[in-house]
Formats: structure tokens, sequence, C-alpha cells
């Protein structure tokens, strides 16, 4: 493969892509001021862009670097090695968000610093602890992104995750609004993740959610039973600044917002 074609069929890379090429292609490793020289060449001529430091994005031959496409959601996958997008860039991946956000969030193992491009906020976010090493692995499946398989968190995972950690995904309205779009569940994956992320409140709320939508989803009562067993012993709040009432069967006090629905009244 030449130069030219890797750049064709790699919209989004890293340095250490390029080196891998360069040495498959010649059979030796390339100096590392070797390659510094190639990139800052290929840059100088517009066919490729510097994103952020190792990383860069292909420019298509007639387009301007500064005005040509870049895909965000390539730009976290490829940007964050092993990283895995989910909460609600996985709702979008899926084509369940309600809205669309400027902030791709990627799933990674360490801490790392997040970045900005073209008004895009790229945002690392470690997974609860609780998961343990194989957080990345769980419930992850694949999604094809410009002939790349990008790694992405499965419906029945998302659905989890985004009621885990609503401060993500923009709060209740959007969270309800986004997974009453769901039309096939694996109410199983559902089940075994919960157990997993060990988390009583989550649980209930899955719970909850779930027993809302019951029929559109095909849940059925020995799911709803297995999760009301992971509920938590006593009455938790969900936001006990908001207050609510309590969804009895799941020991959870609902703020009002959620219980009542309060955005369909804004239609």
């Amino acid at each position: 493969m030449t130069l030219p074609d890797f750049f064709a069929q790699h919209p989004v890379f890293t340095r250490e892509a390029l080196v891998r090429h360069l040495t498959e292609s010649s059979g030796k490793t390339p100096r590392p001021g070797t390659v510094s020289a190639l990139l800052r060449y290929h840059q100088s001529t517009g066919r490729i862009l510097a994103v952020r430091r190792g990383l860069y994005a292909s420019v298509p031959p007639g387009a301007k670097a500064e005005t040509a496409p870049v895909d965000a959601y390539l730009l976290g996958a490829v940007g964050c090695p092993g990283g895995v997008l989910g909460y609600h860039t996985a709702l979008e991946l899926h084509g369940l968000a309600h809205s669309t956000f400027e902030v791709v969030q990627i799933l990674v193992s360490r801490p790392q610093r997040g970045w900005t491009f073209r008004g895009v906020d790229l945002h690392p976010i470690q997974p609860r602890a609780a998961l343990g090493g194989s957080a990345l692995a769980l419930v992850v499946e694949y999604l094809d992104r410009l002939g790349f398989d990008v790694p992405v968190t499965s419906t029945a995972r998302t659905l989890v995750d985004v009621l885990d950690r609503p401060d993500l995904t923009g709060g209740w309205e959007e969270i309800w609004r986004s997974l009453e779009g769901i039309r096939l569940l694996d109410t199983d994956a559902v089940l075994t993740y919960l157990e997993r992320l060990g988390n009583a409140t989550t649980s209930a709320l899955v719970g909850y959610f779930l027993e809302q939508h019951r029929e559109t989803l095909f849940v059925n009562e020995s799911t709803l039973n297995a999760i009301e067993s992971l509920r938590p012993k006593s009455r938790h709040y969900l936001n006990r600044a908001e207050g609510g009432q309590l969804a009895a069967r799941w020991n959870l006090i609902v703020p009002g917002a959620v219980w009542d629905r309060r955005w369909e009244e804004l239609r």
C-alpha cells in the first residue's frame, strides 16, 4: 500500500499507525525524524491535517485542509486507542438520541485529557470502578464508521449507563425521550450488566424505566423480578434535593419531573 493509499483508507490515523504502515511497506522501522519529516511535508501540501499531537486526519483530494470534513466519532475512537464510545455518543450512533451534542464521549481505562476540535469536545471518561478490568469489553459491539469498526457500548449497556450517569446525558428529558426510541432490547444483557455494575439505585431506576415500557420493549415479569432483587433495601432518592414520589416496588423516590413526565406539558 502506497502512502496516498494509506491516507485514502485512513480518514483519521495516529502517528503509530503510520509507523506500522511504513514498517510493513519497507520491512524496517523508519527513524523518528523520517516520520516527522513525512508528516510535516504532507501537512504543508494540505494532504493531511494535525488534530492534536500524534493524531491526524486525511484530506480528500480537491478539499482544503481547513474545511475538509473530519468525522468526530472516528476522532474519539482513534484518538483514544482501546477506548469505547459510550453514554450520549452511543445513543447518537445507535440512532436513539433525541438531541445531538457537540461532545464525543469515550470510555477509557486510565485518566486522559480531553481536547476540542472544531467546536466538538472529545471527552474521555473512566467507567465505574466496580466493572473492573473488563469494563471496556462488557456488552460492547462494533459499528461501521467510514470503513472502520468502531467500538460502541451496546443498546442494552447504553440504557443502563445513561441511567447510571444522567449528568453525562443531558438530563431526564433527553434520557427518557432517547431511550423511548429503543425498539429491540436484550433484557438478559441488561440484567447481567446490572449485576456486574452492582449499583442498587441504578438497578431500581432501570427497573422503573423497564416497567413503564414493558409492552413496547417486551419485558417479562421474570426480568422485572430479577431486577427487583437488585434494588436498594431501603428507600433511595434519585436526587434528594429534588425530592419526588415513591415507586414502592423499586424503593426509589423518583423526581417529579420524571414521575409526571413534565416535559410533555411543553409540547
